[in-house]
């Protein structure tokens, strides 16, 4: 895939690019309108929140993810503009910053929905699966927010949304790498969102549970528990825009999720008991 984070193709067309309004050491601004930043957005949670977002109006669609022609098919749908990239190639996360700013000015809204996994042995995983499962969960989307947030404190007004995992909250077996960067994820939610104070920027975890879409495949094990069952990208599109809109802090997706991360905070010794046993 072609490293340039330039916005692509025809995909580009469908948004007229904003007038630029050179100040003395800052970036062109978007003309007046809601500018919003999806990664991850060539499939799965990612797509269904650019869609979700495009049904809702109003919104200036970046969308970013490493499939170029999904990419492109869903920002000419859309419409939105297109800026491919793999987020686990070092430095990609700037880049986009970078482009978005360049060519829509800073966003209102930034959902950090690019993930990877690997399901196995924590002894059996290679470096270079650990490396990416990382750069890609917890990396990327810190060098990111840390990239466009200065923008929206500057303007006065912004969220973040960052994807979570269940996984974060409890820790899942064969799952040891993404459990801790989901779980850094969580931490870096809560400290920015208190760092943030009354700036009028706010910081949304969303943590969905099972999610069907094609990441368990790319993971390279698939789904096999009998429950939960997964829920589909949409309920958690839904889950997003519920925080977009009225600010909310932590949203689970289904919430009775939020009882067994309340089991292991109040009795973790009986968490810990059930979970070695079940799994």
């Amino acid at each position: 895939m072609s490293s340039s984070l330039r916005p692509a193709g025809a995909a580009s067309r469908g948004l007229p690019m904003p007038a630029a309004v050179p100040q003395a050491g800052a970036r062109p601004r978007a003309a007046p309108g809601r500018t919003a930043l999806v990664t991850g957005a060539s499939s799965g949670i990612g797509a269904a929140v650019a869609r979700r977002l495009a049904a809702e109006g109003g919104w200036r669609l970046a969308l970013s993810g490493r499939d170029v022609t999904r990419l492109e098919q869903m920002a000419e749908q859309l419409p939105a503009t297109a800026f491919p990239a793999d987020l686990g190639r070092p430095g990609a996360s700037g880049e986009l910053a970078g482009h978005v700013l360049d060519h829509l000015g800073s966003p209102r809204l930034l959902v950090a929905g690019a993930g990877v996994g690997w399901a196995g042995d924590f002894t059996g995983m290679p470096r270079a699966r650990i490396d990416e499962v990382v750069g890609v969960d917890l990396l990327a989307t810190v060098h990111l927010v840390r990239d466009l947030l200065p923008h929206m404190v500057a303007a006065g007004s912004g969220r973040v949304v960052l994807i979570g995992s269940l996984a974060g909250s409890v820790g899942v077996r064969g799952e040891a790498v993404y459990s801790a960067a989901k779980a850094a994820l969580a931490a870096f939610a809560d400290a920015l969102r208190y760092e943030l104070g009354d700036t009028g920027v706010g910081v949304s975890l969303v943590v969905p549970g099972v999610v069907d879409t094609p990441f368990f495949e790319r993971r390279g094990a698939p789904y096999r528990r009998g429950w939960p069952k997964p829920v589909p990208p949409e309920r958690v599109a839904d889950a997003v825009w519920s925080a977009v809109r009225h600010g909310r802090n932590e949203v689970y997706v289904p919430g009775w999720l939020r009882l067994p991360v309340r089991v292991r905070g109040t009795a973790p010794g009986l968490y810990r008991r059930l979970a070695a046993r079940f799994g």
